[in-house]
């Protein structure tokens, strides 16, 4: 059961924390009658009617007919059919943007939390101005959207593999040349419409977008795979951010093993497909020719696979003694080198440990391509089921044009 008010509440803020509790759970549950809901709520009947009524009226909840329980012997159900209350799709959305270092991904996501438009474009980061990142993507998911769809927005997330400062400002992103940028500011300019502004690190956002799917719990470990390789830490949900909000940076632990070099130069995108153009001696390969050199057994392909699952291996498992994840979850384009050698880094992380401590599970998230995307704009979602939620009648932050802490 929701734990919906305190004794010290006022009417204001037990209205507004009720109401967020009812859109949280038909989120979670989906569909559900309005005593089901008043159950989860742990209000009687009537209280639990009058919010759903303001709901309703406000447009983000509605009843629909219950057709998933057949007739008897199946003959037409006699009178009216059940009725279910759900959230209404379309009647918010959330915008996620992910820059990297060789792309801009955006996802557009409604209020049930369904992706309605995604859209992928090939950007060098590195080379150009941040402006110009900013402007790009903007312009790259607002131009997809209908009217209906930007009138109704609720804001913006925009993820980068990039340190942010307590104050909102970006302190550094090595992988595309950002240092002491006003992102928030930037973004706000380029906006064809005011909108609440959210950033974040990449693998934080990753993290966020994959637990919103799954369910929190536990101790998870996220990698997000690309140039760089970036980590977030979610414990029961919640990011685990460190002292100084850089903990997770898994891509710059060094591996003397591997003569003193990064994670991330060992076995990111630029490195694999490097060694794959010097082995085969041709210019015009990437990385999917790279994989299908894997999937076909090709020598100098298998040999590349075998020392990035040896690299990843040992880099897992320096983390596994750190922090015990009882899961870790790869995404961005590299991540679809794992399920090709996966009995390859378990046999490497066996022999690298004296002890047979339990082995985390390894999974690569099924939309890694649009992880951090989505997940800066599960960001704005969650945003949207709080108490601050102005849609909902709650106190705007001072300033809520940060990373969310």
């Amino acid at each position: 059961m929701h734990e919906i008010v305190s004794t010290g509440s006022s009417p204001r803020r037990i209205r507004i924390s009720n109401a967020v509790a009812a859109l949280t759970i038909l989120h979670s549950s989906g569909c559900m009658s309005r005593a089901d809901l008043a159950r989860r709520l742990g209000l009687n009947r009537s209280s639990s009617g009058q919010i759903v009524g303001e709901l309703t009226q406000g447009g983000l909840v509605r009843e629909v007919e219950d057709r998933t329980v057949p007739p008897p012997t199946g003959r037409m159900r006699a009178g009216r059919p059940g009725i279910l209350l759900e959230l209404v799709p379309d009647a918010a959305f959330f915008v996620g943007i992910e820059i990297g270092v060789e792309h801009i991904s955006a996802v557009v996501m409604d209020l049930s939390g369904r992706v309605v438009l995604t859209r992928k474009r090939a950007f060098d980061a590195p080379s150009a101005p941040v402006e110009q990142a900013v402007a790009e993507a903007v312009d790259l998911v607002f131009a997809a959207m209908d009217p209906v769809m930007v009138a109704r927005c609720q804001g913006i997330g925009v993820s980068a593999p990039m340190h942010i400062r307590p104050d909102g400002r970006v302190r550094l992103a090595p992988l595309i040349g950002w240092r002491d940028v006003a992102l928030v500011e930037m973004i706000r300019a380029a906006l064809p419409v005011p909108l609440p502004i959210i950033i974040e690190n990449d693998a934080n956002a990753f993290a966020i977008g994959d637990s919103y799917k799954r369910g929190p719990s536990g101790v998870i470990l996220f990698l997000v795979m690309e140039t760089g390789i970036g980590g977030g830490i979610l414990i029961d949900g919640k990011l685990f951010r460190g002292g100084h909000g850089l903990a997770g940076e898994i891509g710059h632990m060094v591996l003397m093993q591997a003569g003193d070099k990064t994670l991330e130069q060992l076995i990111g995108r630029e490195t694999l497909v490097g060694r794959y153009r010097a082995a085969t001696g041709r210019r015009d390969v990437d990385l999917q020719n790279f994989l299908t050199g894997v999937r076909d057994r090709e020598p100098e392909a298998v040999t590349i696979a075998e020392d990035w699952s040896r690299h990843l291996a040992l880099a897992l498992v320096q983390a596994c003694r750190l922090i015990d994840p009882e899961r870790i979850v790869l995404g961005g384009s590299i991540s679809a080198l794992y399920p090709l050698v996966s009995a390859r880094v378990a046999a490497h992380m066996r022999a690298m440990q004296s002890v047979d401590f339990p082995a985390p599970q390894i999974a690569v998230d099924e939309d890694a391509e649009f992880g951090s995307a989505f997940g800066a704009a599960c960001l704005l979602h969650q945003r949207f089921l709080s108490p601050e939620s102005d849609v909902l009648g709650g106190t705007e932050p001072a300033d809520h044009d940060k990373e969310i802490a």
